[in-house]
């Protein structure tokens, strides 16, 4: 279990830096990040598998395509042109405030599975996590800096918040029981067909912009806009390495080892990171709501590993 752990840990880091993407490339629109974040995704994926593409794709069920297309569009396409909505229209801490419910809304969706601990035992170290969250919430609407944001556009940027809030509490969940169902594939060899799902599907997605929209997919008008396209593909390429290569294979990992209670605290790294890339992005220290919170969060998730782990094996 402690591996699965590790790897929910490191997976969260990995994520955290998604968070700031959406503020480093303020010029694009959450659908041209969307895109260009998931075709980089699934070339690298397919340069992972090489010369056993082949195999691997013989080897697909019908259930299989079927969880990888509602997969990739639930966790990774749907939830991101969220995310980055939620980041340019209310900004980075609201936006990792709504999404840091996380861990409360997926241990509740998964409180029947098994191997997970019953909520009342899970009741207090759950308080504690609303707590740190309460403590983000009251400092991110009592220090509003920057640019004025309209009640209208804040209230449609935490909408945005919230529908990838429900977008990966579902994913999590239905990725765990799947994994767990079907080990005929590897942690690796699943993402990187999830990696190539999503690139496919970002391929569909940008001939629609294209075609319908007359979207600026491909960089032509980069020169007139002055938006920066080679830091576009280099940021997106870094960010599907990272956060959707590396970041989903190691959350792979800690979907198999780990309780689906455990796994939706460990979630919770993700906005901790999301919070200290935005420290040092912004170069300016925490406050003391924000320390507060974030100690809060690091107690309830402890806490949560050690029920778990005191939790008898059967």
């Amino acid at each position: 279990m402690w591996k699965g752990i590790l790897c929910g840990l490191l997976a969260g880091a990995l994520w955290g830096m998604v968070f700031i993407v959406p503020e480093l490339l303020v010029a694009f629109t959450p659908l041209e990040l969307a895109v260009g974040r998931y075709l980089c995704y699934g070339l690298i994926a397919a340069a992972m598998l090489g010369r056993r593409l082949p195999s691997v794709l013989r080897r697909l069920e019908r259930s299989d395509c079927t969880a990888l297309l509602r997969h990739a569009l639930a966790g990774n396409i749907v939830y991101y042109i969220f995310l980055a909505l939620g980041v340019k229209l209310a900004g980075v801490a609201p936006t990792s405030l709504i999404i840091g419910m996380l861990p409360i809304s997926v241990t509740l969706m998964g409180r029947k599975d098994h191997g997970a601990v019953p909520l009342r035992q899970l009741a207090l170290p759950l308080l504690v996590v609303a707590a740190g969250i309460a403590c983000i919430n009251v400092d991110v609407f009592s220090h509003d800096s920057g640019p004025a944001i309209s009640a209208g556009r804040k209230l449609l940027g935490l909408l945005c918040a919230t529908g990838a809030l429900v977008c990966w509490s579902w994913y999590a969940l239905d990725n765990a029981r799947y994994l767990k169902r079907n080990p005929h594939f590897s942690s690796g060899e699943w993402s990187s067909l999830y990696g190539l799902t999503s690139g496919l599907m970002a391929m569909l997605i940008a001939a629609v912009a294209l075609a319908v929209l007359h979207a600026d997919i491909t960089g032509a008008a980069g020169a007139a806009s002055g938006r920066d396209w080679t830091a576009f593909w280099i940021t997106n390429a870094l960010l599907a390495l990272g956060a959707s290569v590396v970041g989903n294979h190691l959350w792979n990992i800690a979907s198999r080892r780990v309780p689906v209670t455990l796994s939706g605290q460990l979630i919770l790294f993700e906005t901790l990171f999301a919070l200290l890339y935005g420290f040092i992005y912004k170069m300016q220290g925490p406050r003391p709501l924000e320390i507060a919170a974030a100690l809060l969060l690091v107690i309830g998730v402890a806490w949560s590993v050690r029920v778990h782990a005191l939790k008898p094996m059967h």
